[in-house]
């Protein structure tokens, strides 16, 4: 085009824009029309609003930020609730078995499930079936047990291993971590 400038400057405007209307209505996926209806309705929504942000900003790159925020928020939204708590309780030990993700949207759950008002004199979280993302859920796990701690409970953590959880390392002096 650059080679070619002389010659393109001569193409009348409306020219270009037909051509740009019509490589547009060719290229675009007419069926994923039809599709919105078997599509999950969550990703139909984030392509809807993505292009009505698009068209009414003249923005595309406002258009995808919003399609990238309105996805991270759906996901978050569905993750919490892959987080099931077990507990099982006797006089003596309380016992609290995580499964699934622990992350900035999910920690609150795991704290809301602790009974920081328990007369058993030790309490054990099995992690092992859980994944620790982000430092939220890290320092949740961390304020549990301190609070624990604080009301004199005996506390194990089952199942913590740095190849499963990153962001927890093995500490060997820590009496309070099972690995």
């Amino acid at each position: 085009m650059v080679l070619l400038h002389d010659y393109v400057a001569k193409v009348p405007m409306a020219a270009l824009v037909a051509i740009m209307i019509m490589v547009s209505i060719s290229t675009f996926a007419w069926g994923s029309l039809r599709d919105l209806m078997r599509h999950p309705k969550l990703s139909s929504l984030v392509m809807l609003i993505t292009v009505i942000v698009t068209v009414t900003t003249h923005d595309l790159a406002a258009g995808v930020a919003v399609g990238v925020l309105l996805s991270g928020v759906f996901f978050a939204w569905r993750a919490v609730g892959m987080l099931r708590i077990e507990t099982h309780s006797t006089e003596e030990l309380d016992r609290y078995i995580v499964h699934g993700q622990v992350f900035f949207a999910s920690a609150d759950m795991l704290y809301d499930a602790v009974d920081f008002q328990t007369k058993a004199s030790t309490v054990e979280i099995n992690v092992a079936d859980a994944i620790f993302w982000d430092i939220t859920s890290v320092g949740m796990l961390e304020k549990i047990v301190s609070k624990l701690q604080g009301r004199s409970i005996a506390v194990r953590v089952e199942g913590l291993h740095s190849r499963r959880h990153g962001l927890i390392a093995e500490q060997s002096d820590e009496p309070l971590l099972s690995m």
